[in-house]
């Protein structure tokens, strides 16, 4: 499970990049939570139509179907950036200062490479449904009201560039902390303990963070 993580900031060059990374990461998200809420507002006219005027909503699926990249993907780098991907913390919390960023260092690099062969694949599959010449730019379109389906699959690379691009931040914090002996570097999730936990969120609470 993950545990609950702070980003310290700084002047760094690493912080600053942090920062503006992080703005577009936070307009993701929110494009993620705005399609989250459209698409409960299209199952209320939906199910509303059905039930008072035997018509539910036309290509309600299809609509689904191209909102869930917004939903799946969108906010990836957002939660990677605050340390809330599901983690095992059994070991990698024992560990401390050298080792511990090494073990970072390591996991995020594997993380690395491994997104950057889905951006890769990803984007050849938008490829394949993307074709200037076709109506709507389209090879392919949904079932029901023949929405195209290239604008969906164009989102997933790039959420997974972004997280790729917020990867390399974490490559380049973790290595800088190991390099320097950092025992709280910035621009890197910062795993929190219990007591940590409660006092952050208590301040949050209260109000005393605004």
């Amino acid at each position: 499970m993950p545990a609950h993580a702070s980003v310290l900031e700084d002047d760094s060059l690493l912080s600053q990049a942090d920062r503006a990374l992080f703005r577009i990461e936070r307009v993701l998200a929110l494009v993620s939570g705005l399609a989250v809420f459209g698409l409960m507002v299209l199952a209320v006219v939906s199910v509303a139509g059905r039930n008072f005027f035997n018509q539910p909503l036309p290509g309600y699926v299809d609509w689904i179907q191209q909102a869930m990249p917004l939903i799946a993907f969108m906010g990836i780098a957002y939660t990677q950036r605050e340390g809330g991907h599901i983690r095992m913390d059994i070991l990698v919390g024992q560990l401390k200062g050298r080792a511990l960023w090494a073990v970072e260092f390591l996991t995020s690099l594997v993380m690395l490479v491994l997104m950057i062969l889905l951006v890769w694949g990803s984007f050849a599959h938008f490829q394949r449904s993307f074709d200037p010449s076709a109506p709507l730019w389209s090879r392919d379109s949904s079932f029901d009201i023949q929405l195209p389906l290239w604008p969906a699959k164009l989102l997933i690379p790039v959420a997974f560039s972004v997280l790729c691009l917020r990867l390399m931040l974490h490559l380049w914090g973790y290595g800088r902390a190991f390099l320097l002996g950092n025992a709280r570097p910035a621009a890197v999730p910062l795993m929190q303990s219990a007591t940590e936990q409660a006092a952050a969120e208590a301040v949050h609470v209260s109000g005393a963070d605004d």
